[in-house]
């Protein structure tokens, strides 16, 4: 068989990488030192619960990979699943040389009237991770180590592209996905990233963005990456094709749920109060929405099904992402009823069918997302912090970011598919899609 240039480069970055490594300061030295607080500082409760989250959220893309693979084809279902699974080792290894330090590195942007706002931060504030260490930040993570923050957030850093991979599944090649995993990473999230969660962010500090977890970091970038891949990819050969193991959809659900726990209660970045409440708020609004999926279908004469449960627990969660910190259990019912109705009309939309977006990404994710974000503007807590509350400006504020994100998220995605299609192709052969890219990719086989 023979080897691409491709592979060859590929392996060669990886070695560099590797061994680029060997020639950065260790964790131990601390180029930012004013920024952080001393040892004593650290809480062991909440170094308890943050490492149990991260666990829990790196739990999420194996899920992930059992969730989607278990809606495709049978021939290609190890592809499938591959492609979320992956996604632990590269996203990994770039968080770790420069994903962390553009996400939350020093606040690279500009200055109005004297107040700085980041679009995305310096590549050389942690690179390798430099200065991550045992001590607290004084503005992200005051009461655990800084590694474990960083740490923390690469788990969401690693499954956002892989949400991706559900809109152009059974037809894409592997090498090309990697590639614009690594774009989008760097691209899209990171930027994103920086403007919502980082204290000196534009999204964040000037328009005051509340999103808790990440209904707008990771699931409105992934839905639009999604639709504009499905878009740029094309429709499938033979878009119809039966789910191949719903008992994989199950399983990936439940994990998914598991998961979700430290995604949402993880994100107070604490054993506290909020984290309770996140917790609550997780489970009760994927329970509605789960329970709603499966009604309004039966309303609209479809048949109460295993899929359709799954699909509705998971919008669930993701509708509740963005506001689970910041409403009440109560407010977290209504949030999962109505997110799972828009979003299963989104689903059976004729319109939106036209566009072979695999497993329909973009309208439970992109979807939930934006529904969670416009829930958070109308529910959140707190004197003028949302619609309800007499923040007519927050509401406002939350729109126009709303519409700001989208068109980021999706016309530079679609910039992204467009860079990547030229540098490696990124559609299988009409032979290679018939015989499953299961065989045609990995030469590997459920059988």
């Amino acid at each position: 068989m023979t080897v691409g240039l491709k592979w060859i480069v590929s392996f060669a970055i990886i070695a560099l990488i590797a061994v680029g490594g060997l020639f950065w300061s260790p964790i131990t030295d601390f180029p930012n030192s004013g920024a952080f607080l001393s040892e004593d500082k650290i809480v062991g409760a909440d170094v308890a619960w943050i490492l149990a989250a991260a666990g829990l959220v790196l739990l999420m893309t194996p899920g992930l990979s059992f969730f989607y693979g278990g809606m495709v084809g049978k021939k290609n279902v190890i592809s499938t699943m591959l492609q979320s699974f992956i996604a632990l080792g590269v996203i990994s290894i770039l968080w770790v040389v420069v994903g962390f330090s553009l996400s939350f590195g020093d606040s690279i942007g500009f200055t109005i009237n004297g107040e700085h706002y980041g679009i995305i931060g310096n590549p050389l504030s942690y690179p390798f991770f430099s200065g991550v260490g045992v001590l607290p930040h004084k503005a992200m993570a005051s009461t655990i180590p800084f590694i474990l923050f960083a740490l923390f957030q690469m788990k969401f850093a690693v499954i956002t592209p892989a949400l991706i991979t559900g809109s152009f599944a059974e037809r894409v090649r592997f090498i090309s996905y990697l590639l614009f995993m690594v774009l989008f990473s760097l691209f899209i999230y990171t930027p994103l990233c920086h403007m919502v969660w980082h204290p000196d962010g534009l999204l964040n500090k000037y328009f005051g963005v509340k999103d808790f977890a990440g209904g707008t970091v990771v699931h409105m970038s992934a839905g639009f990456a999604a639709l504009a891949g499905a878009m740029v990819v094309g429709n499938r050969k033979k878009p119809h094709h039966d789910a191949s193991n719903i008992s994989y959809v199950m399983l990936g659900t439940g994990m998914l749920w598991f998961g979700w726990f430290g995604f949402n209660a993880g994100s107070a970045l604490a054993a506290n109060a909020t984290a309770a409440t996140a917790f609550g708020t997780t489970t009760i609004a994927s329970a509605s929405a789960m329970m709603t999926w499966i009604f309004f279908d039966r309303i609209n004469k479809r048949k109460v099904s295993a899929l359709g449960a799954c699909i509705g627990a998971v919008v669930g969660l993701v509708a509740i992402t963005p506001a689970c910190g910041f409403v009440s259990v109560a407010e977290s019912l209504f949030i999962g009823f109505i997110s799972a109705i828009v979003s299963n009309i989104m689903v059976n939309w004729k319109a939106l069918k036209k566009i072979d977006d695999t497993l329909d990404v973009f309208a439970c994710h992109g979807v939930g997302g934006i529904m969670g974000m416009i829930l958070t503007a109308i529910f959140a807590h707190g004197e003028k912090a949302s619609l309800l509350h007499g923040g007519f400006e927050v509401f406002a504020h939350h729109m126009a970011a709303l519409l700001l994100v989208s068109v980021f998220t999706f016309f530079g995605s679609l910039l992204l598919y467009k860079i990547t299609d030229s540098i490696i192709t990124l559609r299988v052969s009409e032979e290679s899609e018939d015989m499953g890219l299961d065989i045609s990719q990995h030469e590997e086989s459920l059988c």
